[in-house]
């Protein structure tokens, strides 16, 4: 009939480009019921005009809906916390007295301890383990709800969470999510499955004096993630836990209180301590082997702060008599045409194959002989190698220090016999949580570090930089992170109080990414994130710090 209004439909977007319409107001669990059998894995949530839903959702037409399983990043966060949120309802369970603390990723899991007497043996971690696929099969809610700051402190109070209730303090807010399990009522910040019944792939490892939350495999969701063993990243923990009991708090809450009785200056100034004493400390094992190590080797992720860190180890090796040479990989680039093409068939500049191997090995052996060598000057313009006159030469206590991501590779160097090189990783990987159950992700950390460091430095926008973020992650599961445990040693460079330096800047760069953008839900979980933290002056951050590399007013570099 002319003139008759159509009814408004919600669009769902499927797998393979396949679109199905409903008509009317729909619940989200009701549509992903009938849809989940487009989906390789559990569906888990949904994305509404930018925005992330839970399932327990309903929404009205007109919208477009694409449901999220495990093989989205967003669809995995949700489901490894509810696989935290299972393991501490059916902890609680058994061990009414235990204390659970989730505390970083390991092994492609995540590494918890749980504080009880007697303490945690491996018959508890498989009791436990039993105690959550029973939950699992019974299919149970997730029952969520809204209550008041006030409401929520009194709730953690009586579960023990006192960590929670000093975070909840500065809650700006008028509500809280809270999330029950039996007994157990929580907050794990973010959002959840609506039933334990999506969550059948974990598997809990015994690894004293805790255990591994073990998730499923990026690749195929379907199966756990392999497990790679991953001691001297665990010990480099283990060190961040004896940096947090030096500083007196491994919460936000609790550097919030610090901050807020005026001690915030003081708690920059034992984190810096911290990291100057564990660089000098690897000057002095270098400077112990300096007559056999000739090359010092540093990789690491991005925005991990490898070129300020290279510059504090260069100068602590020059206390120890040392006098080491910088040498760029950069340099040694094959020339443009003959770069390796990535999947797109774009050159990919972080091959290792980007990098004119026999000849940078041949240099390398030629400057360890004690030869001089013209060194080329890559240009970035041509595409081309160049020689200008740079002639390099060592001397006896003058080792290479070379940085770049394929440190820890053997084939960069590999006509360098191992015992002469010295490989150290460095990230950031912070010891500070959200609160005992909310860990703050290493990855999050970099990023924000980036979107900070990009836009006073390159001129890009925090869009921009979440944009092309995919693509350096990828990089550095290919290039990096396979590679870690090969180092001779680790550092790490996060600052326990760096969030609340950079908090005030980074807000404002993400609040420019408008709901229009499908980036938009990584800036609001990042806006959320941020919203913890007390702020601190970047005017009290000593100049040679690591964080300077990315807030500026570096000693180490022209601004």
């Amino acid at each position: 009939m002319a003139g008759k209004q159509l009814p408004e439909k919600v669009q769902i977007l499927l797998p393979g480009g396949k679109t199905l319409f409903e008509t009317g107001n729909r619940s989200l669990l009701e549509i992903s019921a009938k849809v989940q059998s487009h989906f390789a894995t559990p569906i888990v949530a949904a994305v509404v005009g930018n925005e992330l839903y839970e399932l327990t959702a309903t929404i009205e037409p007109p919208a477009k809906v694409r449901f999220l399983d495990l093989t989205d990043k967003e669809g995995r966060r949700i489901y490894q916390r509810s696989l935290t949120f299972l393991l501490i309802a059916a902890t609680s369970e058994l061990f009414p007295e235990a204390a659970v603390t989730v505390e970083h990723s390991l092994s492609k899991g995540l590494y918890c301890e749980i504080k009880k007497t007697p303490a945690l043996s491996a018959a508890d971690v498989a009791a436990i383990e039993e105690r959550m696929r029973q939950m699992v099969k019974m299919d149970l809610p997730l029952k969520k709800r809204q209550v008041s700051p006030s409401e929520a402190m009194h709730i953690f109070r009586r579960q023990g969470f006192e960590d929670k209730v000093a975070l909840i303090k500065s809650w700006r807010k008028n509500y809280l999510n809270l999330y029950r399990i039996g007994d157990v009522e929580d907050s794990l910040h973010g959002y959840l499955v609506p039933r334990t019944g999506l969550l059948h792939v974990f598997a809990l490892k015994y690894y004293p004096p805790g255990l591994i939350l073990r998730f499923p495999d990026e690749k195929d969701p379907s199966r756990l993630a392999p497990f790679v063993d991953q001691k001297k990243l665990f010990e480099i923990f283990r060190e961040a836990d004896r940096w947090g009991a030096i500083l007196g708090f491994d919460t936000v809450g609790a550097m919030n209180r610090l901050i807020e009785k005026g001690e915030g200056s003081e708690v920059i100034r034992v984190a810096e301590a911290l990291h100057e004493k564990k660089i000098a400390q690897i000057a002095d094992l270098i400077s112990a082997r300096s007559s056999e190590i000739r090359v010092i080797l540093i990789a690491g992720p991005s925005c991990s702060g490898k070129t300020t860190f290279a510059q504090r180890l260069r100068i602590q090796l020059l206390v120890n008599g040392l006098r080491p040479l910088p040498i760029s990989i950069d340099d040694y680039f094959v020339d443009r045409e003959q770069t390796p093409l990535d999947e797109s068939n774009n050159p990919d500049f972080e091959h290792i194959e980007a990098v004119d191997l026999p000849l940078f090995n041949e240099h390398l052996l030629r400057l360890i002989a004690g030869e001089e060598v013209e060194i080329p000057t890559y240009n970035f313009t041509t595409g081309k190698r160049e020689y200008r006159g740079k002639i390099m030469r060592l001397d006896d206590n003058q080792p290479l220090i070379i940085e770049g991501i394929h440190g820890l590779n053997e084939t960069l160097t590999r006509a360098i016999p191992r015992h002469k090189k010295y490989k150290i990783y460095i990230s950031a990987l912070t010891a500070l949580n959200i609160d005992r159950h909310t860990r703050i992700h290493t990855t999050d950390t970099r990023l924000l570090r980036r979107i900070v460091r990009d836009a006073q430095f390159r001129g890009n926008s925090a869009l921009d930089t979440i944009r092309c973020w995919p693509s350096v992650r990828r990089g550095e599961e290919r290039n990096i992170f396979r590679l870690q445990e090969e180092a001779d040693i680790m550092f790490n460079s996060a600052l326990v109080y760096e969030l609340a330096v950079i908090k005030e800047q980074a807000e404002s760069l993400l609040k420019q990414i408008n709901r229009s953008q499908p980036e938009y839900i990584d800036a609001k979980r990042l806006l959320t994130f941020l919203s913890f933290f007390h702020p601190l002056e970047p005017s009290e951050v000593p100049l040679n710090s690591i964080l300077c590399e990315f807030i500026g007013q570096s000693c180490f570099f022209e601004t």
